[in-house]
């Protein structure tokens, strides 16, 4: 058996499955074994410090695999905004043909990369924004569901309505993220209407992965309770794992007169990178969603993707088939 999909298909790889792009994680040496192994590997634009150190990561992972790869470019309202179209033009001067977009009105970028050939996935947790998205011309959408690490939206639909009510609108391949780890979920990701998943915190706890081995044990340590959503006061809403920090951010702001500001110097993007690489959770907020719950080993993308496609392919082949005989 042979897992095709639309998606698939689109962006010339053998399984659908994407490692989506994630802060100081999505580096070369990940995207390149996940693409390798067969899946969508993904570098995180804003991880690099310049457009010029992206065009040299992108470099770099094109030494360690020939297969397709995608960059992440995220669009977050900010004081001091970096050159997103720096880097949005180091993203076409390389060559690189699919690109998975999110965040705050990616007009302008979606319509650019357009104009250049580039694929674009575009991350939604809303039907309305995956149908805004459709229309300003991407090319596939990632429906996140609230089970997700990073920002689940407002709305607080997980993933078992979301898929579907997506799916019966939106009409460009979409696939799902938020709560994917291993075969069952993709499966379940096919029959909802998806046509492929978007693993984040799961490939966090692989053998490729840049980050601590301390973070990727507590991964595997933690249950799919193990998180917290901070920010909710804030109307920005934000799933990350339980640890000491995150759980003093969730105290200070159940004060109904809390600001960003008195949480500020707890959530800083640089810490969370400091808890990456030392491996010290205390450190930083560690952005992991419920799919905690099923992570039990930390395995190469190699085998995690094989892991996920045989399962898959053995439930619908077996498993499910059972059931109408």
């Amino acid at each position: 058996m042979t897992l095709k999909t639309r998606f698939s298909e689109m962006v010339g790889i053998e399984y659908p499955i994407v490692q989506g792009g994630m802060m100081w994680v999505g580096r070369a040496e990940l995207a390149a074994a996940v693409s390798n192994a067969g899946g969508l590997g993904i570098i995180t634009a804003l991880t690099q410090p310049s457009p010029d150190d992206l065009r040299k990561e992108i470099e770099r992972c094109r030494t360690m695999t020939d297969k397709p790869f995608g960059v992440n470019l995220t669009i977050l309202p900010s004081v001091t905004p970096p050159p997103y179209a720096e880097y949005r033009k180091a993203i076409i001067d390389m060559g690189i043909t699919v690109v998975e977009t999110a965040g705050h009105n990616p007009q302008e970028h979606v319509e650019d990369f357009k104009a250049h050939g580039v694929k674009v996935i575009h991350k939604c947790t809303a039907v309305r924004h995956a149908l805004s998205a459709e229309r300003m011309g991407a090319d596939a959408i990632s429906i996140d569901g609230f089970e997700c690490a990073g920002h689940p939206g407002e709305d607080d639909i997980p993933g078992l309505i979301l898929i579907p009510a997506a799916a019966n609108k939106v009409k460009i391949p979409m696939i799902a993220s938020g709560g994917f780890g291993d075969g069952r979920g993709l499966v379940a990701a096919l029959a909802l209407g998806a046509e492929g998943i978007n693993m984040g915190t799961r490939f966090c706890a692989t053998k490729e992965a840049p980050i601590h081995d301390n973070i990727k044990q507590l991964l595997v340590d933690h249950d799919e309770r193990d998180t917290n959503l901070i920010f909710r006061s804030l109307r920005n809403t934000g799933r990350v794992a339980k640890t000491e920090r995150s759980d003093e951010v969730v105290e200070i702001l159940k004060n109904p007169e809390a600001t960003f500001q008195d949480v500020h110097h707890l959530v800083k993007g640089a810490d969370g990178r400091t808890a990456l690489e030392t491996g010290d959770a205390k450190a930083g907020l560690v952005w992991a969603g419920q799919v905690q719950g099923l992570i039990n080993d930390i395995p190469s993308c190699d085998e995690l993707i094989s892991r996920i496609v045989e399962e898959a392919e053995a439930i619908i082949a077996d498993r499910l088939s059972s059931f109408t005989r």
